[in-house]
């Protein structure tokens, strides 16, 4: 990985020249500089439609030097995944990332739209409500019964958009969909045709497109995709790390950047604080304490890494809004409860049990966070 002193920063308002206001900017904004640099020096081959070579791509996501530049790191995992998911972005099958909830799906599908078609906001949001007309175009009503079916009259979806321009199309949560409205993805994925029979055309895919979907294991037999479906993905399963130290430097990483895209008054949590959050929820997952040697029960919920990232995130607005602007145990507290009992009160004899047999015990620098968490349960 780059070092601090070489790595390219990313750009403050690299759009307009100000600081932006946005509460979140895409990846395409926030690392413009690196994306730049990177499409400046490079010298591989293309797909067609891509702003980066392949070669270039993985190492915007992964943070590898490439020919004199050293961008940051977006994905800390296995580089082997992200190798395989960019391979297979250059052919005509679709990428489906899976995982348990917080293992940066999202986060690497935003940035690998980012790196190969310049944006990553042409997306379709996954829910029990999402209908046909979002998958393929809709309609301006009152345009369409002043003239009746036109082009003016069309209004293209994004899956439209990324055909037509040869663009990535990011399809979040897709197994949240109802079966009818993923199985309208298949002709899409098939025959790279969207059909538009009021006007008597289509829609012929462009090179560059394709599409990278994101689903939840824990969705699984919500709307589980069909079989036909499947065939048109290659599946990517991107793992829970189970590697304390690499989790540690995920979260350590993740907490800074939001802490500074938020503008939040507080320091980032220390070394030792991310490392006792991080342990309880690897030890809460696992069932067993890190070294084996005491099994405890687990939470029905998921305490992934982006739940670790979020009670370190809380934990600096507490310290920063109501404390002295250092995160304190107290603050660490704060979010812990909440993020273990979120999906059964049950769960919290779980959490009880676990501060009296595991963190109790320890005593010595893991009192004070014992205490801190026994005030609120």
């Amino acid at each position: 990985m780059a070092s601090k002193k070489e790595a390219v920063k990313p750009a403050e308002g690299a759009l307009s020249g100000a600081s932006s206001q946005a509460l979140r900017e895409p990846a395409e904004v926030l690392f413009q500089r690196e994306l730049e640099a990177l499409a400046a020096a490079d010298s591989f081959e293309r797909p067609p439609g891509w702003k980066l070579s392949p070669r270039a791509v993985l190492a915007y996501v992964c943070g590898k030097e490439f020919k004199g530049v050293h961008p940051t790191a977006k994905y800390i995992g296995h580089e082997r995944l992200v190798e395989i998911a960019v391979a297979t972005l250059a052919t005509d099958r679709a990428l489906l990332l899976l995982g348990e909830p917080g293992t940066a799906k999202s986060w690497l599908s935003e940035h690998l739209s980012a790196a190969i078609s310049g944006t990553s906001q042409l997306l379709v949001q996954g829910t029990a409500g999402t209908t046909e007309e979002q998958i393929r175009y809709s309609w301006n009503y009152a345009m369409l019964l002043a003239e009746g079916p036109s082009p003016r009259a069309l209004v293209p979806s994004p899956v439209h958009r990324c055909m037509a321009e040869g663009k990535l199309l990011r399809f979040e949560e897709i197994t949240r969909c109802p079966s009818e409205v993923q199985d309208a993805l298949i002709t899409l994925l098939s025959e790279k045709v969207l059909a538009i029979p009021e006007l008597n055309s289509h829609v012929q895919a462009q090179r560059g497109f394709n599409l990278i979907a994101t689903a939840n294991t824990r969705d699984r037999g919500v709307n589980d995709m069909s079989a036909a479906l499947k065939r048109r993905f290659n599946i990517v399963v991107l793992p829970v790390p189970s590697d304390l130290a690499t989790e540690i430097s995920i979260v350590e990483k993740r907490v800074a950047d939001l802490g500074q895209a938020l503008r939040l008054p507080a320091s980032p949590p220390g070394r030792q604080a991310v490392e006792k959050i991080v342990q309880i929820f690897q030890e809460l997952r696992r069932g067993q304490t890190l070294d084996g040697k005491q099994k405890i029960k687990s939470p029905s919920g998921v305490l992934s890494t982006a739940e670790a990232i979020s009670v370190l995130g809380n934990g600096m607005a507490l310290a920063g809004h109501f404390g002295d602007g250092t995160v304190s145990e107290r603050d660490l507290a704060a979010g812990l409860l909440g993020a273990v009992v979120k999906e059964d009160a049950r769960d919290e004899e779980v959490f009880v049990e676990y501060l009296e047999n595991v963190l109790k015990k320890r005593g010595g620098e893991w009192t004070g966070l014992y205490k801190a968490c026994k005030e609120l349960v």
